[in-house]
Parts: C-alpha cells; sequence; structure tokens
C-alpha cells in the first residue's frame, strides 16, 4: 500500500467520523499527505480527537456548500479521495429526512462536480452503503447489479446518491483523468464508534451508567465486520483504480462471508466476555422500521479486487471489546492501541493473500 500513498495528497471528508478516523490513522501511517473535511466533531467522546493526529489540513465545512467544496479540491488537488462525510444513521434519518437527503446526495454531487474542473489525475472511492439497496431480506446476499432503493430516508438517500455518482461517471468521467470507484459496506463496528442507535456504542454507555442496554431487535443479522475491513476494500479500490480505469465507475460490496450469520444477541455474548459488566434486556420498539435481515454477496471485489475479509467473527468481537476495554480503564494508549491493531490487521490480511 505504502508505494501508492507515500507523500500523496489524500482528502478525507468525514475524517473525524467513526471510519474516517480510522483511514486517517492509516493513511498518516502509509505517508500520505492527508487533507481532512469535516463539518464537526460527530461524537463526545471522539475517536478523532482520542487519536490526536494533529492533522495539519483539518478543513470544517458542510459537504452542502458546493462553493467550498469546489474551492478546496481545486486548491489542493488530490491524488485521492475518499468520500466518508454523510448523514450515516437510521433513526436521525426519520428525525431530519431532509438534512439526510441534502448531506448523502447533495453533498455527494457537489463533491462530483468539483472534480469536473480539476485537471490533475484523481481517484476518487465515493462511500455510500449496504442499505443502498432495496431490500427484501432475502437470504442469498445482495449483489452489486440487485435493485437499489431503501424505506426509511436513510436508505432511501443512499440509494439517490449511487443513482448521482452513476450518471456523473457516465456524463463526465467515463474517460478522463478521474476515476470514480463506490464501496458499500455492511455493519462496521470497532473501537472509537461513538454513534447512537448502535449496538456496541449504546452498550459501552449503558456500562459507564450503570445501566442495562435495551435492545430492540435481539434476533436482527447484520454483516458484521470490523471498521478495517471495509477501510482496507476501499484502498484496494483506489489502488486498483490507480493501476488501471477498468473497473472506473464499479461499485463494490465489501463484508464477512454471507455464510457468517450473527444477531445482535451473538455480538453481545461475545462482547460480555471481555466486557464482564455488560448486561442487557429486550424491549420491542415500533419508533421507526429496520430491517430483520442484511447479508451481502462480495464476490465482485474477491474476483476483481483479490479483497476478502480478514477477521473471523470472534476476532472482530476480540479487536472491539478490547478497544472499549481499554477506554473503560481510562487507558492514555488508545492511539497506540489503534495502530498496533491496524499494523495486526495489514499482517494477517498480508498472510491471508
Amino acid at each position: 500500500m505504502q508505494e501508492y500513498f507515500k507523500n500523496k495528497k489524500v482528502l478525507i471528508t468525514g475524517h473525524t467520523g467513526f471510519k474516517g478516523s480510522w483511514l486517517s490513522l492509516w493513511m498518516s501511517m502509509l505517508g500520505a499527505k492527508v487533507y481532512g473535511v469535516s463539518i464537526s466533531i460527530p461524537t463526545n467522546p471522539s475517536h478523532f480527537e482520542l487519536l490526536n493526529l494533529n492533522i495539519k489540513n483539518d478543513i470544517r465545512i458542510d459537504i452542502y456548500d458546493s462553493k467550498k467544496i469546489a474551492e478546496i479540491i481545486s486548491k489542493i488537488k488530490p491524488d485521492y479521495i475518499f468520500h466518508l462525510a454523510a448523514q450515516p444513521l437510521v433513526a436521525l434519518s426519520y428525525q431530519n429526512p431532509l438534512e439526510t437527503f441534502q448531506t448523502n446526495v447533495i453533498g455527494t454531487a457537489n463533491l462530483l462536480n468539483a472534480l469536473r474542473n480539476l485537471k490533475n489525475q484523481c481517484i476518487a472511492v465515493i462511500i455510500t452503503s449496504d442499505k443502498s439497496y432495496d431490500n427484501l431480506e432475502i437470504s442469498r446476499g445482495y449483489h452489486e447489479d440487485d435493485k437499489l432503493g431503501g424505506s426509511d430516508p436513510y436508505s432511501g438517500s443512499k440509494g439517490a446518491a449511487e443513482l448521482v455518482i452513476n450518471s456523473y461517471t457516465k456524463s463526465f468521467f467515463s474517460e478522463s483523468n478521474i476515476r470514480i470507484g463506490v464501496g458499500r459496506a455492511g455493519n462496521v463496528i470497532g473501537g472509537g464508534d461513538w454513534a447512537k442507535n448502535r449496538i456496541i456504542p449504546d452498550a459501552i454507555r449503558s456500562i459507564e451508567n450503570e445501566q442495562n442496554l435495551i435492545i430492540r431487535s435481539p434476533d436482527a443479522t447484520r454483516p458484521w465486520q470490523h471498521v478495517l475491513e471495509p477501510l482496507s476494500g476501499y484502498i484496494s479500490l483506489a489502488i486498483n483504480l490507480k493501476k488501471s480505469n477498468h473497473n472506473n465507475g464499479q461499485a463494490f460490496n465489501f463484508g464477512p462471508s454471507s455464510k457468517d450469520d450473527y444477531t445482535v444477541q451473538d455480538v453481545l455474548i461475545e462482547l460480555k466476555k471481555t466486557i464482564k459488566k455488560l448486561n442487557w434486556k429486550v424491549e420491542k420498539s415500533n419508533n421507526f422500521k429496520e430491517s430483520n435481515l442484511l447479508k451481502l454477496d462480495c464476490n465482485k471485489a474477491l474476483h476483481l479486487l483479490n479483497w476478502t475479509s480478514t477477521l473471523n467473527f470472534k476476532k472482530t468481537i476480540s479487536y472491539t471489546s478490547l478497544w472499549y476495554l481499554e477506554y473503560l480503564n481510562r487507558s492514555e494508549n488508545l492511539k497506540a492501541l489503534s495502530k498496533k491493531q491496524i499494523l495486526e490487521f495489514d499482517e494477517l490480511r498480508k498472510n491471508k493473500n
């Protein structure tokens, strides 16, 4: 990876978020010149702040501001862009549907429109979601040419963003210096996630508050994966596009094996093996609808990118629980632990390949 990113200008939108902060750390470790664009620090606590990355080019703007986005991209002239800035929560999309569509759809269009005027070669990997699919709760695992859509505002916004990406790519970037890739990832977990209405952050907060965790759907199945898994997929996609334009405009699923079915309760049982104070109870809620079953078929990434998931379920939970245990013990070595997990993961990935 280092030969592709060392001393290269890498722009990460949403760099202060959960996945963005991990990617910023990883790119910094690879020797990249990291530029970050985010509207704010999205959570408290914040993985980004705990890492104390000291990114020199830390830019705070709203991705919805088309003029400023265009100015930044024109000034930086990035070699790579990883677009992660988004409103990422299903529950919040019901509360603020218009803001969700503005950020996820128009924000993506603003980025793509700014790339039209860029003269240097640039690889842009745009992150959408596994929830881009019109989820019929089928068991075979969705593949990339399945129908897009979604019944909730978040899923709808991600499906709509995909239509925008496809239109811009075919209209402006099919034969140009700009190459576009799309990443769709399953449910991502790992140390440093503090978003509301996500199972593990809620679990850690319940421990801090000395309360039982309330869960809505203990039998809901998700494609659980550690945050480093999809990030390695995005990086692999960027490298592939750098080598060739053969997969320009293509979307790729990044997730665990579709044979691995684990529920919310499975996650909590495994988590409790390390974090002993965790306790939970089930309370059904009809506040908003979420899919019960969601699986991805990742064969396209395997065949075209030589990418496959690295960690099994137990290792995924182990990485996650050890990070949060250090946090609960008020460790000052969370940055060192995050770096260690990246190095260990990368070594496992290389050995597997």
